[in-house]
Formats: structure tokens, sequence, C-alpha cells
């Protein structure tokens, strides 16, 4: 049986619903020129979508339960298309919080993913109402990838498989991969420099870099950012690095280089300006900051959807990640009140781990909860975010009156 679109021009006609990858190849290409189209289906006002969700949320929270929302399908699903309709019942059924929320329902209404769910319809690669994505087989090397990267970051089924379909590793997951090889290079280099691997930073050229953040040097604002090129030793750098890489690469491969890059960098600068206020003498090196922000986001996001994130060995998992942080920060907070090598410059802060935790529970996990969703109009993000600015701005200031006006012995530049 076929389906007719009413925005196809001429009457032409859409591929059979159960019809095969190889049909569909070799079809005239009418169907997907419409599919890429900007003439979409015809969608009614937001309006009107609005008094309809109303109707079944008399207490106005935001949300309706699944049941109800199957109610709304059921009683105006005939004013639907039929592949939109599909893409909200598996959005009820595949939800695991049992709860819909009103900007879900709007996204979808207004065509956000429709086009990528009617192209996986159209080449019969899966029902929407089919088997999980878990379930299929006959995947290629780079398909498990992806499917497995859906499955550690992504709660909802529904997302899963638009993910899963619309994903194509271009551009690759770079950002990430590149800062890491850059603090590697630069690991290596003054390894070589200084003749040392481990404790690099007991060394009495270790501070004299450009690159970490010393209090007597807080005028050169770059080092704020480029102290995470700096590490005190390979141990440093290998759990770092770790942690980023398995973290950071399917985050960044999920939500895209400029949203991870946004909370990784606004977790390193929250480092560097946390010890610049609470720990004044000490200077700062390490990504740990921006580390601690995505892992501290990520298992926040796990967390908050328990019941959803089908991972495996996720209680396994969880904890190996908080013993490898709190190896972490232990390793820092031993190191900070270890006798430093060479008084009365003390060792290098841990107090960058926490402002990376800080920002991860708060803008990490706005950025996480709405995949796929306009930051901008999530007024959550908002509020975290004018927070950040706040004690962005106040840090600054501190670090430009506070100093003198304290009297703060500092330690003599490197």
């Amino acid at each position: 049986m076929e389906r007719r679109s009413p925005t196809m021009a001429g009457g032409a006609r859409e591929a059979p619903l159960n019809s095969s990858p190889a049909v569909a190849a070799n079809a005239e290409g009418e169907e997907i020129e419409v599919l890429e189209s900007t003439d979409v289906l015809p969608v009614a006002p937001e309006d009107q979508w609005k008094s309809l969700f109303d109707k079944y949320d008399p207490e106005n929270s935001g949300f309706i339960s699944t049941e109800r929302f199957r109610e709304l399908l059921e009683a105006h699903g005939s004013e639907l298309d039929p592949h939109k309709l599909e893409v909200l019942l598996a959005l009820a059924d595949g939800n695991a919080d049992g709860k819909i929320c009103y900007q879900d329902f709007v996204n979808l209404m207004s065509n956000k993913r429709s086009n990528s769910f009617r192209r996986a319809i159209l080449q019969g690669s899966r029902q929407i109402k089919g088997c999980s994505l878990r379930d299929e087989v006959g995947l290629g090397l780079s398909q498990q990838l992806v499917r497995h990267v859906a499955y550690e970051t992504l709660p909802r089924e529904v997302d899963r498989k638009w993910y899963f379909d619309s994903y194509t590793y271009c551009p690759p997951p770079w950002l990430i991969l590149a800062v890491t090889i850059a603090e590697v290079a630069v690991f290596m280099y003054y390894g070589f420099q200084l003749d040392r691997l481990v404790l690099q930073v007991s060394s009495p050229s270790f501070l004299k870099s450009p690159l970490p953040y010393h209090p007597q040097l807080r005028a050169q604002a770059w080092r704020y950012l480029s102290y995470i090129f700096m590490h005190t030793g390979i141990e440093h750098l290998s759990l770092n690095m770790a942690m980023q890489l398995l973290v950071g690469v399917p985050l960044e491969m999920v939500h895209g280089a400029l949203r991870i890059g946004l909370v990784y960098a606004c977790g390193v600068l929250a480092g560097s300006l946390a010890v610049s206020v609470t720990d004044m003498s000490a200077p700062v090196v390490g990504s740990s900051g921006g580390v601690y922000a995505l892992v501290s986001a990520h298992l926040a996001n796990v967390v908050m959807n328990w019941s959803g994130m089908k991972c495996q060995f996720k209680l396994f998992r969880m904890a190996m990640a908080l013993v490898c942080m709190s190896v972490e920060f232990g390793r820092a907070v031993w190191l900070r009140f270890y006798p430093p090598a060479f008084p009365p410059c003390p060792n290098p802060s841990f107090v960058a781990h926490l402002g990376g935790v800080a920002v991860g529970l708060t803008l990490g996990v706005v950025v996480l909860q709405n995949y796929e969703q306009k930051l901008q109009e999530q007024s959550l993000f908002w509020i975290f975010f004018c927070v950040y600015a706040v004690f962005v701005l106040c840090a600054v200031f501190w670090n430009v009156f506070a100093y003198n006006l304290l009297d703060v012995r500092l330690p003599p530049p490197p």
C-alpha cells in the first residue's frame, strides 16, 4: 500500500513503508529530493499544539505522562502525518522516565527530526516501532562503534536511533583528540628538556615555561587556559588523558565539538580562577579542570537518567570512574601539601579539580540533557551561564584588587 504526501508536487508517490534499501536506492530520486527539500509536511500552528498539550497537563507542569500522551495521539492522530505519528508513538514507547515534556513535543511537530526518521522508513532500514537498535545485526565496525556511543551517552531509544541514522563521522571528533595530542607533545618536549618524566614539577625550571598559571604572572591572561598543557608528571598526564579520551571523545561524537568545547573550556577557566581566589599563592598545571567538567557532567547525566541509560555494566563502570577521579584528586591534594622541592613556591593546587566539577554539574549537565535542542532556548542554560559569567567577573576583580588589599605573600616569579 502506498502513501501520498499532500505536499508532493504533481502527486509524486512515496516508496512503500516496507520497501527494501535496494528498491529505495533505485527509485527515480524524486522521493529523496522531496525529503531534503524545504517544502516540509504541513504542521499545525504551535498555539494549537500548546492548547492540546495543556488539556492533558492540567497542572501546567510542562510534562504529561506517556499514558496521557498516547491518549492525545489516539484522539488527534488523524490530524498528523503518518510518519510523524510513528515517531511520536516511538517517543512514547521508548521514554524511560514515563513522561513527555512540551519541548520534545513541539520539536517533533515542527519537523526537527522527521526528515531523518522518514529517510530511515523510506529506505526500509528499520521500523521505528520495531526492535531496539541493540538487536540489529549485520552492522559494520564503524556502525557498531556509533551504536555503542549512542548507548553510552543517550538515555532514550528514539534519540539513539536518530543519532545512529544521522551520524556520518564528518566531522570526526577532532577537538578532544587534538587537545590530547597537544598535551602529550608538550609533555614530551619538557620531559626531554627537563630530563625527567616522573614528577616534572620537582625540576627548578618547570614553572619557567610560558604555559603554567603562576600567581606572580596572573596578569598574563593566556595562562588561565594554557596551563592545561603542562602536567606534574607522567602519572598526572596518564590519568587525565585516559578520562579525557574515554569520556570526551564519545561525548563529542554525540554533542559536537562546539558544545563539548564550551564545557571543557569553561571548566578549565573556572579551575584556574578558583585557584586564584581560594589558593592564592599556588600555581596551576594540568587539564583536570576541563576533564572533571566533562566526567562529572556525564556521570550526573547517567544518574539522572539511570533507567534509560542502557550502557553495559554501568554501575561497575561508574564506580571505576569515581575511583579514578578520587585517585587523581587524592594525588593532587597530597602533592599540594607535600614539601615543595624549591620553597617558598608551593606545589600546584588541587582546587582546579573542584572548579571543573562545579561547571560539569551545572552547565555541563544542561548541555548533555539537551541533545539536539537549542541551548539558547533553555532557561536553565542561561541561568547557569549567567552565574558562571558573574563568577568570572568577580574573580577578575579579585585578581586585580584583592592581592594588594590583603597583602598576600606570593612566591617569587619563576
